[in-house]
């Protein structure tokens, strides 16, 4: 008889349970988790193709960098820095191409960077494998120049109207002279360095002399004695379309004249001059300013009503560059493939020469915080650059195929993006080409160089500026090409287009416009663009000005409108095409052209102007170096209130200049324009189509499909 298998099942049931309980007990080897990407699909984590490396505010440079995060074990996970990611990838590449390509995750977080972070040819991806880096999904990572401003004591009693608290901090390495801070942020918010007046401009007694250097009269308590001595006392004043900086280094209370640390440009000499001073300490006296003494490495706050300071963030710069591409010159060994994506540049610097600052146009030598020379194929899309003390991208010394596209850029000391140089380059394949700047809102600029612009493509060819969005400007929002006259440039074949161009100006400074020209230009298209909203200081508030020696542009299919000294403005050039455009409510003027020629200057044919007051035609038009036909003009008859009549009055007569019409077609002019009103749809709102039955179809005039201007989704 067979034995009891009763006794087998309880003994192989009880050797199970020891094993386990000696599993469990026994130490087994902590292994790291797999990388985040072997792991099943994720919303919350990238799967891209490739090789990846996590960048993390908790990482660490002596990790792998291949974890999202830290493992258990605290043995490996994130890089900590962007300078160990570019490393790591040298390391990977080991002078091979690369097969695959490669994207560094930056986690949420603040990078602070202790210098610039430089990119070499040996950084470069290919053009199927580019090198990304890149925000982590959902995540916002901030690449800093700045460092935080901590240690504050309260400095006194209440002051002020507003009896705010005097706090003061004592700022390491600046009596030393290791740094030295031009801007303050709080919670994020620009603070106004100390400035005098608070509000507004003092006016010089006159204009700035134009000596070696610059002085000039000041009324009486506006600059004080002690300013001089102090060194550093900085006043900034504004001359037509460009401002300067400069030190105080002599005040005559005799004679209430100043002297300034060096010569201001060569022209432009406003009458009373505007002007402020910043850096005194005697002007440290409203909420929200500070002061850095120099000497004594003391920053003093004054706090804003309600403000706790021990519980905000203040940050100051200390870099004013964040990363620069840096391709050898000379050579084709470029910086190439490489991508920025979805991060925040903060907190850059500015600074001063030692005599100061003088602007000629455009703040246009002035730095960017993302630099990029000699590079061909890189991209830097989405991205937000803000709390800058100068411009947000250059692109040039010979870069060409690059994109800047899908930026946000605000709070800027300069301006948006810059391409090219201001010098003629030595060989023609030494030029910057081929950029595309698109998509990008650029706006509330100038903060600290009021003349920067949005968009400034210097000796640079072949590039695009499309569907963009600039706004809240002081000077010109797209400036294009850098020759004066007729001379060698190599500014062609751009294209400026779809843009939506508003609030340009802001009466601060003179002589701008929307889209701003210079020089010979063949290939140069400027279409589909909307301007609106451009006001001046003294003159100068135009759409699209084509000023000196711009020639061969095409202007065509744009929609400008609401510009204080007109739509249009040729200062001087040579076969430009205007064309199939709508220039409406200029203030002043409508149309201007300023110099006369001996050759054709332009041909002006299927446009229609529409206005209600100012002239129809400002500047030099009796020497008919021009060619105006096919044109639709209307003025609007005055509302009864802007008339002082109860009813409306009949349509003003068209003069062109001092011509009728009638007399404007004998000098052949406008031989088949007519004037009649084009029927807009609502032009008091910015509404201008056309309705069905508009005139305007005389003139062959093809309406404007504006639906695709400014940012695309």
């Amino acid at each position: 008889m067979p034995a009891d298998p009763k006794p087998k099942r309880n003994s192989a049931f009880l050797a199970i349970l020891i094993t386990a309980i000696l599993i469990f007990l026994t130490p087994v080897p902590r292994f790291a988790p797999l990388p985040v990407l072997e792991a099943a699909p994720s919303s919350k984590v990238p799967r891209p193709k490739g090789t990846v490396f996590f960048v993390s505010p908790s990482g660490n440079d002596a990790w792998s960098g291949k974890l999202a995060e830290p493992n258990r074990a605290g043995t490996d996970g994130p890089l900590a820095t962007l300078a160990r990611a570019r490393d790591a990838i040298r390391t990977l590449k080991a002078g091979k191409p690369l097969r695959k390509p490669v994207t560094v995750y930056l986690r949420g977080g603040v990078y602070t960077l202790a210098a610039t972070l430089v990119f070499l040819p040996e950084d470069s991806g290919e053009p199927d494998c580019p090198i990304t880096y890149a925000a982590y999904r959902g995540e916002k990572p901030i690449v800093s120049g700045g460092r935080v401003i901590s240690g504050w004591k309260i400095a006194g009693a209440e002051r002020g109207p507003s009896a705010v608290l005097p706090y003061r901090s004592q700022i390491p390495g600046v009596k030393e002279g290791q740094w030295y801070f031009h801007q303050l942020f709080v919670d994020g918010q620009r603070r106004q360095r100390a400035r005098l007046p608070h509000e507004g401009f003092y006016h010089a007694d006159g204009i700035f002399e134009a000596g070696n250097p610059t002085h000039f009269k000041f009324h009486a308590g506006d600059i004080h004695p002690d300013w001089a001595a102090l060194g550093d006392v900085e006043l900034i004043g504004l001359e037509k379309w460009a401002e300067f900086r400069m030190f105080i280094r002599g005040v005559d209370t005799a004679t209430n004249t100043t002297t300034l640390s060096a010569a201001r440009q060569n022209w432009g000499d406003d009458k009373d001059a505007r002007y402020w001073v910043e850096n005194a300490p005697d002007a440290l006296d409203a909420p929200g300013e500070w002061y850095l003494n120099r000497r004594s490495g003391r920053l003093t706050y004054l706090s804003l009503p309600g403000e706790d300071v021990t519980r905000e963030q203040f940050i100051a710069p200390v870099l004013t560059q964040l990363i620069r591409m840096d391709g050898t010159e000379r050579s084709d060994d470029y910086v190439h493939d490489i991508v920025l994506r979805g991060l925040t540049f903060a907190y850059t610097d500015w600074s001063l020469p030692p005599n100061g600052y003088v602007d000629t146009q455009a703040a246009y030598d002035l730095d960017a915080a993302v630099d990029l020379r000699r590079a061909r194929a890189c991209r830097i899309e989405q991205n937000t650059f803000t709390h800058l003390g100068q411009y947000a991208v250059h692109i040039w010394k010979g870069s060409h195929s690059n994109q800047v596209t899908g930026n946000a850029m605000t709070d800027l000391g300069a301006g948006g993006v810059k391409v090219g140089g201001w010098f003629l380059p030595e060989k023609p394949e030494f030029a910057t080409s081929d950029t595309r700047v698109a998509d990008n809102y650029i706006h509330d600029i100038g903060i600290v160089f009021p003349a920067a612009v949005g968009v400034w493509i210097g000796q640079s060819n072949n590039n695009t500026v499309a569907h963009n969005e600039i706004a809240d400007t002081f000077y010109t929002a797209i400036s294009l090409g850098w020759t004066w006259g007729y001379g060698p440039t190599a500014a062609h074949d751009n294209r400026i287009e779809f843009n939506n161009l508003y609030n340009i100006g802001r009466g601060l400074l003179s002589d701008m416009g929307c889209i701003y020209s210079l020089g010979v230009q063949p290939g140069t298209v400027e279409n589909n663009n909307i301007c609106h909203d451009v006001t001046r200081y003294a003159y100068g508030g135009w759409g699209i000005y084509l000023d000196e020696g711009s020639s061969h542009i095409t202007v065509e299919n744009n929609l400008v409108y609401q510009t204080e000294d007109g739509g249009f403005h040729q200062h001087y050039g040579l076969g430009n095409l205007v064309r199939n455009n709508i220039f409406a409510l200029g203030q002043t003027a409508q149309l201007q052209r300023t110099r006369r020629e001996t050759h054709l200057s332009f041909t002006f044919e299927h446009n229609i102007i529409y206005w209600t007051e100012g002239k129809l035609l400002q500047g030099h038009w009796d020497d008919d170096q021009f060619r105006m036909d096919n044109n639709l003009y209307w003025r609007v008859p005055a509302p009864a209130n802007l008339t002082g009549h109860d009813t409306i009055p009949a349509n003003p007569p068209v003069l062109f200049g001092k011509d009728t019409l009638e007399e404007w077609q004998k000098r052949g002019q406008d031989a088949h324009s007519i004037v009649a009103d084009p029927l807009f749809v609502d032009p008091t709102h910015g509404d201008f189509t056309l309705k069905p039955n508009s005139p305007a179809a005389k003139i062959s005039f093809a309406p404007i499909d504006l639906s695709q201007v400014g940012r695309r989704p």
